[in-house]
């Protein structure tokens, strides 16, 4: 079981590319947080990611508060800030701009991306680079989300980004709605595409003494016990179990997995299996007895039960609310 893999399609990951920024030095763009965007950005996630993936030349990245040091982008980087923080983009560090949320209104005679064109000296260095938003899910449990720094910097595939370099050229350049048909889409997934890259580059370069889920993914043990809970969550595992199979003791392996992973096994196993009857549940295809069963819970009271004590309804209710834009948690 690729365990990032089960985990990014449970919380289903969506994309959108919203600006081609082309400038030239000195420039800066400031974004607003996230949460102040995320209704007209991508109106159906609960949790939004800013992203910028730089195609031409060099800029740098920062958060708007202190406490985080400006990062240095070349082509092929991409930059991700997954709590939504306001950042800015600009040719030198320490920068700031006036953010204009106006922006990020979508008129509904305009397809994505937005062409954006920034200081006009021919003669300046030049930078070009894609603006866009990645959503998901962020309950009943999404162990992805708190494992991440608040800038993540990563290089994508030279190929993604030619891909989306060309399709931006061609998306903005023509003015026939026929000729531009499905490339909105497919920015969109080639967002998805690069930030999953990302998280692969991000995971690689964790250091050996780093703990979170995703360096959890990569030790050996707690790896293996993660593969087995998403591979086959509805088994009914025990600590005992879980811990022979990784060839463990009960208490080191418990206490490995807390360490890296920041909750018990048990606890863990619990949340992501109600995030699996959460996407079930919202697919409607199945009651909500089917959905506890698909998932190993012995009867439908203590489905309803487990999941009201972690998302604050029971899951009938939870679904007909659909509570994806309005929940001040999202």
């Amino acid at each position: 079981m690729d365990v990032l893999s089960d985990v990014l399609l449970s919380v289903r990951l969506t994309g959108a590319v919203f600006f081609d920024v082309d400038a030239r030095s000195p420039f800066v763009t400031q974004s607003p947080s996230v949460a102040s965007l995320h209704r007209e950005v991508l109106p159906g996630a609960e949790h939004v990611i800013a992203f910028h993936v730089v195609t031409e030349g060099t800029c740098w990245a920062e958060i708007v508060a202190p406490g985080e040091a400006p990062v240095a982008l070349k082509a092929g980087d991409m930059v991700a800030f997954p709590g939504g923080d306001a950042n800015v983009m600009a040719s030198a560090p320490g920068m700031r701009g006036a953010p204009d949320p106006s922006l990020y209104q979508r008129p509904p005679d305009r397809t994505l991306p937005f062409p954006l064109r920034m200081s006009r000296r021919s003669t300046a260095d030049r930078t070009r680079f894609v603006c866009g938003f990645l959503g998901c899910d962020s309950r009943p449990f999404n162990p992805l989300l708190d494992s991440l720094p608040r800038i993540v910097h990563s290089p994508v595939s030279s190929q993604s980004r030619q891909w989306v370099a060309g399709l931006i050229d061609a998306a903005v350049q023509t003015s026939d709605r026929e000729a531009g048909a499905g490339r909105e889409a497919l920015l969109a997934k080639l967002a998805e595409l690069m930030f999953v890259e990302a998280l692969r580059s991000h995971l690689a370069q964790l250091g050996e003494d780093e703990r979170g889920w995703l360096a959890g993914v990569r030790q050996p043990q707690v790896g293996e016990a993660l593969r087995l809970i998403h591979g086959r969550p509805a088994d009914p595992w025990t600590l005992e179990r879980l811990a022979h199979e990784v060839g463990m003791s009960r208490s080191s392996f418990a206490d490995q997995f807390t360490t890296y992973v920041r909750i018990p096994p048990m606890r863990y196993l619990s949340r992501w299996r109600l995030q699996i009857a959460a996407r079930l549940l919202k697919s409607g295809t199945v009651t909500v007895a089917q959905a506890a069963t698909a998932v190993g819970y012995q009867s439908e009271a203590s489905f309803n039960r487990a999941f009201k004590r972690e998302v604050g309804s029971a899951p009938g209710e939870w679904r007909r609310r659909r509570p994806y834009v309005d929940d001040e948690r999202s």
